[in-house]
């Protein structure tokens, strides 16, 4: 039964251990424990310097390995390699097999690639030189025939040449610029130049890829007409200050032709040798995606092991190493054989030794999870790890958490979505396995809660069966109990009608709401209250069961002080106030007669604290004697707050004093200076403990009222999604069915309405409200619920484990899988 409850209401038991291992197993020890993941090695070298610890230099070379790996993935994802998703995860290397020769391949490798890379691009570049050549040399042609009408018949006194150009002869440079520089380009050369210089430029219809970055850019070729020497070096420095290439062009046609000619010669061979690199490079990096991932691997592995050496202590002969570390109790047999295994590998003639040693240390917690408690228990641990050996709250968590969403999403039709939606996920586990590294934020989010989506999903279906809505409209499915004074005809044969409880009706509904309250006007008033009262109802429950929590914690910790003066005033602090308040709605449900009265609970509860003692009027009296019974409820209750506020403090202090002046006998000898400081001391521990036995206090008994009402959101969250749906198809489909004219046109028109309808519905009911929803269930448990016994001080057991340090690698998560 104790292994039980350890199991699965509190941690797996830990054991501190410390071993011995000898440099020549050392490695491989640590190997086989990163495989078995059994262990959490603590850092012996805490306060030493990373680069003044031990194996530095492996590290180093992992470092720089994990460098070049990374730049691999990089360069088959720019190539946009498909890499094959499903590997065989090598084991870690052995320490008698040299990491050099895997290490030579990577840095081998990746020199290649480099080396073929960089004469790719210096090829690409010239190519793009030669085809920015031939354009300019087609576009001075077309420049050269059309300047031979217009260009050359310009008047030389159109041109206001400077002092001291030279006149005469007709000089041009043509070249190639960007074309979204064109425009600064010519204003530049206008301004500058005085207008002395005409420019004239043509796009290049061809595409011309950058070769650094891969991208398409658009280009034009110019020509710029010019007399003089001066104007010469001027335009030549604003081409060079605006990137353009010039190239050469000669003045005469056949010479220009003859040029063409043989740079197309030149492009279409070096085509060839351009497509025969990057064959041979793409090929290249083929090859280096079938392994890389077991590469990855292997130096991670690799890295890990000799990072975990590093925070152990070298003994003081410097033949060995001492390592401390926690072990599940269950676990210290799997350790040991362990350890055996790496020695026997090594070859090592020292075994290894393990023992279990005493820490003054907090253990770590670990709790089992599966497929199903996997994600609640990441919701509990975000709020805080468990304590060690505190019960974990996130096994009620399971049930109570989807079950309280539903209560805040109850519908039968939004439920079965949800609950679609987690199955899907579920179907397709093994599809999401193999790709979750690489998969969106969002969508990584919904895949580790598909559990939780669809437990909602089935909570919120039946939550909706409960209150008998589907899209907010009733389903009548037993018929309803509901009758007309004095008559035999039902209420459903009427669009609207006011139910009154003073009327005659039939044997109660078999399940849930009856169906006639969604065709009543006094629907909401009847929701309101009912919903309202079911909302104290769960969180007296709920809040009473987690003060029983609180009692097996102290039991287990042998805490009686709390059981006594912490546990039962709080109980009975609760149920004096939020219980009888629940016993009312019960009572009033059962016994008391709507037709001739009808008592609030509400102003009960008020009068009870504000009136005390003062009489009751008959028709806001629920039961003889209720005066009575309140007034003792009021002052049971208020004598609780002193003896929460006092009674343990003070009992703590009697026995410090007890404990003090039993020590102060023994003590023969003592220091007036020693015991002065040691009062001061106590003295200041005391004043702490009160003020924190105060403050639990207040917060407690103002919790009492906060945390009722904080449950009232299960209330008017329900109601807000029951409104909102109703209003969205009174606004949508209940238009098409009731306005639509079916023989001109209707029907079309209803797949638009349809389609808007069901877009809201997702977006709105399903998405921002599914999402509202689980906050608030989110709060109830993290405020309401866990603050009445919860602790959440603990750390999580993490083992040395290479399964968990490839889950979370990034340079997997670098390598397109698609």
């Amino acid at each position: 039964m104790a292994e039980k409850e350890t199991y699965f209401f509190r941690a797996t038991d830990m054991q501190m251990v410390e071993m011995f291992l000898s440099q020549e197993c050392a490695y491989e020890c640590v190997k086989e424990l990163g495989e078995l993941g059994l262990i959490q090695f603590i850092d012996l070298e805490k306060g030493t310097n990373l680069f003044q610890r031990s194996f530095v230099p492996e590290l180093k070379r992992a470092d720089e390995m994990e460098r070049r790996l990374r730049y691999l993935a990089a360069e088959i994802n720019a190539e946009g390699i498909k890499v094959p998703i499903e590997y065989e995860i090598p084991p870690a290397p052995n320490s008698t097999a040299t990491e050099s020769d895997l290490e030579t391949m990577i840095g081998t490798l990746e020199d290649e690639l480099k080396e073929v890379k960089k004469n790719l691009t210096a090829l690409r570049n010239s190519y793009v030189d030669l085809m920015e050549l031939k354009q300019t040399l087609i576009a001075a042609d077309i420049f050269f025939r059309k300047g031979s009408g217009s260009l050359w018949s310009v008047p030389t006194n159109s041109y206001s040449l400077e002092e001291g150009d030279e006149g005469g002869r007709l000089h041009f440079i043509t070249g190639v610029i960007d074309r979204d520089k064109v425009g600064t380009f010519e204003r530049v050369i206008w301004r500058s130049c005085r207008g002395n210089v005409f420019v004239k430029t043509v796009e290049i219809k061809d595409e011309m890829t950058d070769p650094d970055s891969g991208e398409i850019v658009e280009k034009n070729v110019f020509i710029c007409f010019f007399q003089g020497n001066q104007l010469e070096q001027r335009v030549k420095k604003i081409c060079d200050g605006m990137s353009c290439r010039v190239y050469p062009c000669s003045e005469k046609t056949s010479r220009r032709h003859e040029v063409r000619d043989q740079v197309s010669t030149r492009l279409a061979e070096m085509e060839d040798v351009i497509c025969q690199t990057q064959e041979h490079r793409t090929q290249q990096l083929k090859d280096i995606a079938v392994d890389i991932r077991s590469w990855i691997v292997k130096v991670k592995k690799w890295r890990s092991i000799y990072y975990t050496m590093s925070k152990f202590n070298v003994n003081d002969t410097r033949t060995g190493f001492i390592a401390e570390g926690w072990v599940r109790t269950c676990d210290l047999e799997n350790v040991k054989q362990a350890l055996k295994r790496g020695a026997t590998t090594s070859g090592s003639v020292v075994m290894p030794i393990l023992n279990t040693v005493g820490s003054s240390m907090p253990p770590p917690t670990y709790h089992p999870t599966n497929k199903i408690t996997k994600g609640y228990q990441v919701i509990i641990d975000a709020y805080g790890v468990a304590t060690y050996q505190e019960i974990n709250p996130a096994i009620f968590t399971v049930i109570t958490f989807p079950f309280l969403f539903g209560i805040m999403f109850g519908d039968m039709a939004h439920g079965l979505f949800l609950f679609l939606f987690g199955a899907w996920f579920i179907h397709k586990e093994s599809y999401f396995d193999l790709r979750k590294h690489l998969l969106d934020e969002i969508i990584s989010m919904l895949y580790h809660g598909r559990y939780i989506i669809m437990m909602m999903g089935i909570f919120a279906s039946y939550s909706g069966f409960l209150y008998n809505e589907i899209y907010s409209k009733g389903v009548d499915i037993f018929g309803s109990s509901w009758r007309m004074p004095n008559d035999d005809q039902t209420y459903t044969s009427s669009d609207s009608v006011t139910l009154d409880p003073k009327y005659d009706y039939g044997p109660p509904y078999y399940y849930g709401i009856d169906p006639m309250w969604i065709l009543s006007e006094n629907k909401l008033t009847y929701l309101n209250s009912y919903k309202m009262k079911l909302s104290v109802i769960l969180g007296l429950s709920q809040m009473t069961f987690g003060l029983f929590i609180s009692l097996s914690n102290y039991r287990y910790f042998g805490r009686v002080l709390d059981i006594w003066f912490t546990f039962i005033p709080q109980l009975i602090f609760l149920e004096c106030i939020i219980g009888y308040m629940c016993f009312l709605i019960f009572y009033k449900w059962f016994f008391v007669d709507a037709g001739k009265s009808n008592p609030s609970i509400l102003i009960t509860m008020i009068d009870m604290f504000l009136s005390i003692g003062s009489g009751i009027d008959s028709d806001d009296k629920f039961y003889e004697g209720q005066e009575l019974v309140q007034l003792c409820l009021v002052i049971i209750a208020l004598c609780m707050v002193p003896i929460m506020f006092a009674a343990k403090p003070l009992i703590e202090k009697y026995q410090r004093n007890k404990d003090v002046a039993d020590y102060e006998a023994l003590s023969y000898d003592s220091d007036d200076e020693d015991l002065e400081e040691r009062e001061k001391a106590e003295q200041a521990a005391e004043l702490d403990i009160w003020v924190n036995q105060g403050i639990h206090t207040i917060e407690f008994c103002l919790g009492v009222i906060s945390n009722t009402a904080s449950y009232l959101r299960l209330w008017a969250l329900s109601l807000a999604h029951s409104e909102l749906s109703e209003v969205l198809w009174d606004m949508t489909m209940y238009y098409a069915f009731e306005w639509l004219d079916w023989d001109e046109g209707g029907c079309i028109l209803l797949i638009f309405i349809f389609a808007a309808w069901a877009a809201l519905t997702v977006s709105i009911l399903l998405c921002m409200e599914g999402l509202s929803a689980f906050l608030h269930a989110l709060r109830l448990h993290w405020v309401e619920f866990q603050n009445k016994f919860y602790d959440g001080n603990g750390y999580k057991f993490l083992p040395f484990s290479f399964s968990l340090i490839l889950e979370n690698e990034e340079n997997l998560e670098e390598i397109s899988a698609i």
